[in-house]
């Protein structure tokens, strides 16, 4: 009997002498983000995984306070509105978009909950935002001018081939970014005195139908921007550029993986993981409307060395300097 009231006596001595934190810490909150992305996680695993880096360096891991849904278009754009409907009724307590389609479908589906969009392009002209500095609504994060984006691509596309005088753009114009980028597009060719022409493919039925059309109208090259494509869709814009042996510069490095000749755009993994720093100061009680743009940490410049010899094109050396990546 008396063994067991010193216990008692040392057990109650053992809680008083806690910490008094450590006697009041509640179970840590989970931090629920949702995920839009044109790509299925098996095709976005490595920029899913800088994203984790990034949210680890703010101190969340899906070990102990962090949930991420993701859910994906497949290429079809017209679904980011009832994905993003689907994340926000689980709940999430923020979203993460990729692309301005992504952006928008989200921002359709809430006016509350905030919104990280990761490279939209020129938001305050289509809607997302109010400014960059001061973007006032549901959603900030990274984003670039267009106008600069066009020219740069124009100019590496003539500089891989330099014969170019008559330009293609094969565009998916119903998208609104991609209209405004045919703009910017014209305006940049116009500065290297060169003839743009618009190919409007609204449908991946019309991929095939372009190229021929493209021809036709003796293009020299092409831009792509087709929107969010699936990989099979993707290799197939790639195996018909081959076939008809026209340049193309495309807007991500996936299509060059697939056999492109030339890639310039954003760094998407560098996007993601800054995501990380964005999320944190949201669920640290900042709000989006107060939270300024950033433009995007890094663009690359990935050309196909296999598709560049097949075209007989050579690389200049100043193109090579710029270039992140030969693959």
């Amino acid at each position: 009997m008396m063994i067991g009231r010193r216990s008692f006596i040392a057990g109650m001595l053992a809680v008083l002498s806690r910490p008094a934190w450590a006697q009041e810490r509640k179970p840590e909150r989970t931090l629920r983000i949702g995920v839009l992305d044109p790509l299925p996680p098996t095709s976005n695993s490595a920029n899913i995984e800088q994203l984790r880096r990034g949210l680890r360096a703010a101190g969340y891991s899906e070990e102990r306070n962090l949930a991420i849904e993701y859910r994906a278009s497949e290429g079809r754009a017209g679904r980011y509105a009832r994905l993003a409907g689907e994340l926000v009724r689980l709940p999430v307590d923020i979203l993460i978009a990729r692309g301005t389609q992504a952006a928008l479908g989200a921002q359709t589906a809430t006016h509350e909950l905030p919104i990280v969009a990761l490279g939209v392009n020129d938001p305050v002209d289509t809607g997302l935002v109010s400014s960059l500095e001061r973007p006032g609504g549901n959603v900030t994060g990274i984003a670039f001018l267009i106008r600069d984006l066009e020219a740069r691509r124009v100019d590496a596309l003539r500089a891989l081939a330099p014969k170019t005088r008559r330009i293609a753009g094969l565009m998916n114009t119903g998208n609104p970014a991609i209209a405004h980028a045919w703009k910017m597009l014209e305006e940049a060719a116009r500065g290297f005195k060169l003839e743009a022409l618009l190919v409007d493919v609204r449908k991946r039925s019309q991929i095939e139908e372009a190229f021929e059309l493209a021809r036709s109208r003796e293009a020299d090259a092409l831009i792509v921007q087709l929107g969010s494509l699936g990989a099979a869709q993707r290799q197939s814009v790639v195996e018909l550029a081959a076939r008809h042996r026209l340049p193309a510069i495309y807007p991500s490095r996936t299509y060059v993986d697939a056999g492109g000749l030339v890639s310039y755009g954003m760094d998407a993994t560098q996007l993601f993981y800054r995501a990380g720093a964005f999320v944190d100061r949201l669920a640290r009680g900042a709000k989006a409307a107060d939270i300024a743009m950033e433009p995007p940490p890094r663009f690359e410049l990935v050309i196909n060395r296999k598709t560049l010899r097949a075209l007989d094109l050579v690389i200049p050396p100043d193109l090579l300097l710029r270039s992140n990546e030969i693959v």
